[in-house]
């Protein structure tokens, strides 16, 4: 899945947020400054060519919504983040947000309390 730059992605989670719009509508729910309308539309076409939008043409008018959900799209950003900037390693991650958020006691305990979790599920699995 290829790579969304800054702009598209705010376009995404707008598109994702609204399930499907027209550029007047998704450019209204974008922040200050708000880009051109024709910008908009730029981006939108190429969300399009890169598969993450669709459409619905009602004579000149399109109305756009996502094809890929905000949920692939996070695992597979995600996944790419951590083979990038962690060597593929969530050991890597994980001690990373330990040793630079300067985690408090209760965070680190909710931590292990998701870890625990996860583990005894997996071990039911079996």
């Amino acid at each position: 899945m290829k790579q969304l730059t800054k702009a598209e992605e705010q376009i995404m989670h707008v598109l994702w947020e609204l399930k499907k719009g027209y550029v007047r509508e998704i450019l209204d729910k974008l922040h200050a400054p708000k880009p051109a309308y024709n910008t908009v539309s730029t981006i939108i076409r190429i969300l399009e060519k890169k598969g993450f939008v669709g459409y619905i043409a009602y004579g000149k008018a399109h109305e756009y919504y996502p094809v890929i959900s905000k949920n692939i799209y996070r695992k597979n950003f995600f996944k790419g983040f951590i083979q990038n900037y962690f060597g593929n390693s969530y050991q890597a991650l994980t001690s990373f947000f330990t040793n630079e958020k300067d985690l408090s006691l209760n965070e680190l305990e909710d931590l292990r309390q998701l870890l625990d979790k996860e583990i005894e599920k997996k071990l039911n699995e079996k």
